[in-house]
């Protein structure tokens, strides 16, 4: 049964970078955020390493080592994530999604795979 939760919290997160990764080249409002942030040069960099490490997550359904580094640069990603929401004052329900990606990935590297 837990290993099926896990294969269920691989894939919501992968799923979620996956679109987010993609989203980061496609979408104007995801410029204007990352303007926000104060990461506007590095979108593309970060929408890239964050598809990447999607596709990580999935591979390690048969590389565990590649699964388990994959979520640890995603969980890695998501503590500055969270560092940034806090820096530029954004409220908690703003910061909210990047704590749940940061737990999820961190969970996912310790446990998983």
């Amino acid at each position: 049964m837990l290993q099926l939760l896990n294969v269920a919290l691989i894939l919501c997160s992968a799923i979620s970078f996956l679109g987010y990764g993609s989203a980061c080249f496609l979408s104007d409002s995801l410029k204007r955020e990352f303007e926000r942030y104060r990461f506007g040069s590095q979108r593309t960099l970060i929408g890239g390493l964050q598809f990447c490490a999607a596709l990580g997550l999935l591979a390690g359904q048969n590389q565990p080592w590649m699964g388990r580094a994959a979520a640890a640069g995603l969980a890695l990603m998501m503590l500055v994530a969270v560092g940034v929401r806090i820096k530029i004052k954004d409220s908690l329900l703003q910061t909210t999604p990047a704590l749940f990606y940061l737990v999820l990935n961190t969970y996912l590297c310790l446990a998983a795979f």
